[in-house]
């Protein structure tokens, strides 16, 4: 069979599937799986567009690693066809852990466990299928391997994976701001004492960058209706998970129930392998299918959650930078429990507060260094003339207040 497959691709267009291996992976099961996990959970529902899926990022971060490679290459740096093989396994697989609607599950039904430990735990089960062969791609995926900058093509702070995201997202939802010079910024790639480096002339390219990053966040990946999306969804998976654990019965497919009925924390996870093989038949069908259901379910703060979800008819959700006046949280929670006949702790489904927090770039966190003419590299941050590049190192941090819109 012929495994050598190009994969038209809307944002790259031809990608090739460059090793019989590779093909192995994106047909196995865990792998396929990602086609009906949305790379944007909720996103859909401000941008009709943003209905793409994981299995498009992971081909088209590896799509972008292949480029990388020619680049380095064609300026004298030796990367062998197994280091080659072994970084694009690694870039293909890194998201391959992630659960439905993006981060709701890490939130509500599997407490504290982090995707990329899920696919870390993923790529040592398909190790052991393909007889020790992903070996070198895990050394790079846990930046274990003798050679960094692989490493720090699959995550760092100029990451393929970064750069294929903010380039497909922008292109589903339709937001310029978000458009990167991706192929550019590729060919300034260089390598330096191990480490990835910028060339100088790329400057411009990554000021472009980390400036996109920063716009995508608060236009796309945390717009209030978004989060208002995304809260909602957290919420249902609560009260699910709260009913669950009373004894009551809920509809679901086998793989939801099980992290509904039971209390699944980090260390039960990683030691027992029930909990990965349920976990590897979710996506994002099982959740939806199950709140079309809840919508009739008797307990009512259940169906009435299901009802804003599936009618778009969100929470109201005020973004501010200082923390929102506690008595007027207690008013909207007086009103709301009033108007929907609450009691309890039944108002905190309805009416909470949290923080949402964005940095563009993190300086301490594999820098991204720009090499000059004289060979010696200075962070972005300070090479840049742009006064607000260094503002972009600050974990800017907002408040949410979220409430019904009735009230």
């Amino acid at each position: 069979m012929n495994k050598k497959k190009i994969i038209n691709d809307p944002v790259y267009g031809f990608i090739n599937i460059p090793s019989e291996i590779v093909f192995d992976l994106i047909s196995h099961p865990y792998f396929q799986r990602l086609r009906y996990i949305k790379q944007l959970g909720m996103t859909h529902l401000v941008y009709p567009g943003a209905l793409h899926t994981r299995f498009h990022h992971a081909l088209g971060a590896m799509h972008l690693m292949g480029l990388a490679i020619e680049i380095l290459r064609s300026k004298g740096h030796k990367i062998n066809s197994e280091e080659e093989e072994a970084a694009t396994i690694a870039i293909l697989l890194h998201d391959i852990g992630h659960g439905p609607f993006s981060h709701a599950l890490e939130y509500s039904l599997a407490h504290g466990i982090k995707h990329e430990d899920i696919s870390m735990l993923i790529m040592e089960k398909l190790n052991a299928e393909f007889g020790g062969r992903l070996t070198p791609a895990i050394d790079i995926f846990k930046g274990k391997y003798h050679k960094k900058f692989l490493a720090q093509l699959v995550s760092g702070q100029l990451d393929l994976d970064r750069m294929d995201y903010l380039n497909r997202d922008s292109f589903f939802t339709g937001v310029s701001e978000g458009v990167i010079s991706f192929d550019r910024i590729i060919k300034m790639f260089n390598v330096l004492d191990d480490n990835l480096v910028i060339e100088e002339k790329g400057i411009y390219s990554i000021e472009n960058f980390l400036i996109s990053r920063r716009l995508m966040y608060w236009q796309v990946y945390l717009h209030k209706t978004v989060i208002a999306g995304e809260m909602v969804l957290v919420k249902i998976l609560k009260r699910a998970k709260e009913l669950a654990a009373r004894g009551e019965a809920l509809f679901a497919t086998p793989a939801l129930q099980h992290f509904l009925i039971n209390d699944v924390t980090e260390a039960d996870f990683f030691s027992e392998d029930i909990h990965l093989s349920m976990f590897v038949q979710l996506d994002d069908q099982d959740i939806f299918a199950s709140i079309k259901v809840w919508r009739n379910h008797g307990d009512r703060i259940l169906a009435q959650l299901c009802k804003m979800l599936t009618n778009r008819n969100l929470y109201k959700v005020e973004i501010t930078n200082d923390a929102p006046d506690q008595n007027r949280v207690d008013v909207l929670k007086e009103n709301t429990a009033e108007f929907l006949n609450l009691i309890g702790d039944e108002v905190s489904y309805f009416v909470f507060t949290d923080v949402v927090r964005n940095r563009a770039y993190d300086a301490g966190n594999s820098n991204i260094n720009i090499l000059l003419k004289n060979n010696i590299i200075i962070d972005i941050a300070k090479a840049s003339d742009l006064s607000n590049l260094e503002s972009l190192d600050k974990t800017v941090k907002k408040h949410i207040l979220c409430y019904p819109r009735i009230i």
